[in-house]
């Protein structure tokens, strides 16, 4: 039995000019100890997902399907039993390190609060996790700082005692949205380093999200490339890296900087720009943006077409797009 099985999950926000659906019946598994990466622009459902798995979405979200977490259903499941799961066998990194930390409590209180709720640590016993937690994660001086409040870190930092807490209690999934964010690069490797260390010294599960290719295709062994509440694509890493089968997936590896170019060449975009979750095409979501789209596209959903290596892609125009790739080549 897998670990995580979502199943058909839809998410309805509602929005000003009425109910929008965020994610729009994806799906996908997640063994023990294995990686994923999602990607895919802003907007695009990737941060509502991860929320719904933690049971942290808005009170007037409506959400269907299936979420199963070590065989219990966690959809519909009431928030007393949910805290019991959030923060003890699922644990998250928050995006913004300066701002995921409660500035009027110190460290030590907010590190060792998943320790006191769940663990029943109270006292010198968690004050020593607590400490523990902080030098694993690497706080200078940790023993001297476990007082100190979060404005007294820097943003690096203040991400490493976030991941302290994620971890606090041994969490058998770890969920990391975009946990670089606002970071320099060199603490962004370091930062990263330090996750994929921790998941393979605890043997967790790894849900990793994060706009940036080159980071996905240095952490996780699979991947979901998500576009307007959609997967549009799914697959071991190497092989979606390596294959680009949906235009959308194509358009983001073409965006990318190349390294070497040519002073003043002009980056590749994707036309248009995201539309309002509630103004999503009927069919493929991408439909409009795409320059293969033809009026079957605006009709109906794409189901999945499952090529070698369990690669996925939702596209009805794959074999034109594959001879268009091979008269190019």
């Amino acid at each position: 039995m897998p670990l995580l099985e979502v199943k058909d999950l839809h998410v309805e926000l509602q929005t000003q000019r009425g109910p929008a659906e965020a994610v729009r019946g994806i799906g996908f598994t997640l063994e023990r100890g294995e990686t994923l990466g999602i990607v895919g622009e802003s907007g695009c459902g990737k941060s509502i997902t991860v929320q719904s798995l933690m049971g942290l979405l808005p009170a007037t979200a409506k959400v269907s399907g299936s979420i199963r977490f070590d065989g219990t259903e966690l959809v519909g499941l009431g928030e007393k039993a949910m805290c019991r799961i959030r923060g003890n066998r699922i644990g998250m990194i928050f995006q913004e390190p300066m701002t995921a930390l409660n500035p009027v409590h110190t460290i030590a209180r907010q590190v060792g609060e998943p320790l006191r709720l769940h663990r029943g640590l109270t006292g010198a016993d968690a004050r020593k996790e607590v400490l523990a937690l902080l030098e694993r994660v690497g706080i200078p001086d940790a023993a001297s700082r476990l007082d100190a409040y979060p404005h007294q870190f820097s943003g690096g930092q203040r991400q490493r005692i976030g991941i302290a807490m994620a971890l606090a209690c041994g969490p058998d999934l770890l969920i990391a949205d975009e946990p670089t964010t606002a970071l320099d690069v060199t603490i962004q490797k370091q930062t990263l380093d330090l996750i994929q260390g921790l998941v393979a010294e605890r043997g967790m599960a790894l849900i990793l999200i994060s706009h940036d290719l080159g980071v996905i295709a240095q952490s996780v062994s699979k991947m979901l490339v998500m576009y307007g509440g959609s997967v549009v694509e799914s697959g071991p890493t190497d092989t979606v890296f390596a294959e680009r089968a949906h235009p959308y997936t194509q358009g983001l590896f073409a965006a990318r900087p190349a390294l070497g170019a040519p002073r003043g060449i002009r980056l590749a975009t994707i036309r248009g720009s995201v539309p309002e979750l509630i103004d999503l095409p009927q069919g493929c979501p991408f439909a409009g943006r795409c320059k293969y789209t033809v009026d079957a596209c605006h009709a109906t959903r794409p189901p999945p077409t499952m090529l070698p290596h369990d690669h996925a892609v939702r596209c009805i125009r794959l074999e034109e797009i594959a001879s268009e790739g091979a008269l190019a080549s």
